[in-house]
C-alpha cells in the first residue's frame, strides 16, 4: 500500500475530470470487448488478450491551476500510450497541449490518470516521462471495478516522493487527500448525467426505486457527517480536544446558509405550499376520475341505444 504524501498540497478535484476518464474507459472497453461468439471460439493462448479487453487501462493528462499550495484540477484529456513498449506519443501530446492552450492559457498539465485497482510499478514509467513538463506531476487513478459497499469515490490522487529504500534512493507514489471541487455548470451537467435513462429500458417503477435509492443513501451520507460534526463541537465544548477558530467559524458560516427553519414565517410558507401541491394532486384525481367517468356513461349510452334500436325493429316486425 502507498504512503501518505507528505508534502502539505491541497487538492481539489473537479467532477468533469471523473466523467472524462469514465467515459474513455467506458469507450474503450466497449470497442474492444468482443462478440459472445468470438469470446467462445478463443483458445486458453488469448486469456491475457481477453483479460485486457475486460479491464483495459486508459491514459491521459489531467490540467488546471496551481495557487500556492492549493492545485486545482479542472479538465482532462486522452493520450497515446503504448504500454507494451512503454512509449508516449509526444507529438500527439504536444498537439493537445497547444490546442488547449488556446482555449484556456490559464491551465497547465498537472499530471496524468489511468484505470486501475491500484498505483503499479509500471506506472512510474510515464509518470517520469511527464516529469519534464511538470516537475512534480500527480497520478489521478480511477477505480472502474464496481463496489456497492465502498461509499467514497473510487478515485485516488497520487504524488511522487524520493524515498530511500534499502539504502538505494527510489521515486515512489504517495496517495494524498482531495475534496470535490464544482462550479454551477459542473452541477447542472452532473444532475442531467445521473437523471439520465439507461439504454436497457428499465420501468418507470425501477427508475423510480434507482432515484430514492439515491436519495436515501445522500440523506444517510450527511445526516452521519452531521452527527460526527455534532460529537467534534460537543468534545470541544467539553475541552476534550483544543478549539479551533478557523473551524468555527466555517460551522457557522455553514449554519447561516441554512434556513430558519423554526421560524413563523417558514411555517406559514410550508404550510401554504404543502397545501397547494395537496390541492393540485386533488384536482388531478378529480379529473381522472371524472374522464374515467364520462367514457363509461359513453359508452353505457352507446350500448343503450343499440339495444333499444333492436328492441324497435323487432316489436314492428
Amino acid at each position: 500500500m502507498a504512503p501518505s504524501s507528505s508534502s502539505g498540497l491541497t487538492f481539489k478535484l473537479h467532477p468533469l475530470v471523473i466523467v472524462n476518464i469514465s467515459d474513455h474507459y467506458t469507450r474503450v472497453k466497449t470497442q474492444l470487448n468482443p462478440p459472445a461468439s468470438v469470446c467462445a471460439s478463443g483458445n486458453a493462448s488469448n486469456n491475457g488478450e481477453a483479460m485486457f479487453q475486460q479491464n483495459p487501462r486508459v491514459y491521459g493528462c489531467v490540467i488546471g491551476v496551481q495557487r500556492g499550495r492549493t492545485v486545482e484540477i479542472f479538465n482532462s484529456f486522452e493520450l497515446l500510450y503504448d504500454p507494451s513498449t512503454q512509449t508516449l506519443d509526444r507529438s500527439f501530446l504536444e498537439k493537445k497541449q497547444e490546442l488547449y492552450k488556446k482555449v484556456f492559457p490559464d491551465f497547465y498539465i498537472l499530471g496524468w490518470y489511468s484505470t486501475g485497482n491500484d498505483a503499479e510499478e509500471s506506472d512510474m514509467h510515464i509518470h517520469k516521462a511527464l516529469m519534464d513538463i511538470n516537475e512534480s506531476p500527480v497520478y489521478v487513478l480511477l477505480n472502474p471495478a464496481i463496489n456497492h459497499a465502498q461509499k467514497d469515490l473510487p478515485v485516488t490522487i497520487y504524488e511522487s516522493e524520493m524515498h530511500v529504500i534499502d539504502g538505494i534512493p527510489q521515486l515512489i507514489f504517495a496517495h494524498t487527500s482531495y475534496t470535490i471541487e464544482t462550479v454551477e455548470a459542473e452541477r447542472i451537467s452532473v444532475d442531467h448525467v445521473a437523471h439520465l435513462k439507461p439504454s436497457d429500458g428499465g420501468s418507470a417503477a425501477t427508475q423510480l426505486a434507482a432515484h430514492l435509492t439515491g436519495i436515501h443513501s445522500a440523506i444517510k451520507m450527511l445526516s452521519s457527517r452531521i452527527k460526527v460534526l455534532s460529537q467534534y463541537l460537543a468534545a470541544m465544548q467539553k475541552g476534550d480536544i483544543p478549539c479551533e477558530n478557523s473551524l468555527l467559524r466555517q460551522v457557522s458560516s455553514l449554519l447561516r446558509r441554512l434556513p430558519a427553519m423554526e421560524s413563523e414565517r417558514f411555517q406559514d410558507d410550508f404550510l401554504m405550499e404543502y397545501n397547494d401541491k395537496l390541492l393540485i394532486t386533488y384536482l388531478a384525481m378529480i379529473t381522472n376520475c371524472s374522464s374515467t367517468m364520462n367514457e363509461m356513461v359513453d359508452k353505457f349510452n352507446i350500448a343503450y341505444d343499440r339495444n333499444t334500436r333492436r328492441g324497435g325493429r323487432t316489436a314492428f316486425m
